[in-house]
């Protein structure tokens, strides 16, 4: 069982938006870009990066993606600070 994860993500208010973003990625936007664009969190200035994190380190919603869903896929997840893409890196 993976004890940590390193992921990007992207936080805004409206699902719409954050599908939105997601078109892009797929589309192969750069996600640092969109980041700094869109993100309403810190991290975005540092194009989402979010480092390195242990389970149980993030609010259970964000957590169950990082550790459990694919790497490099962008996911979308809601949480009590709106909605995230999340793109998670690696898994150690």
């Amino acid at each position: 069982m993976s004890k940590t994860a390193c992921a990007l993500h992207i936080l805004v208010k409206h699902k719409e938006l954050a599908e939105d973003i997601i078109q892009k990625l797929n589309k192969g936007a750069k996600f640092d870009v969109l980041a700094k664009k869109h993100s309403s969190c810190p991290s975005g200035k540092k194009g989402g990066s979010l480092g390195e994190f242990k389970r149980g380190q993030m609010v259970p919603a964000f957590d169950k993606v990082c550790f459990n869903e694919a790497l490099i896929t962008p996911h979308l997840v809601k949480t009590k600070f709106g909605w995230h893409v999340i793109k998670v890196l690696y898994r150690t």
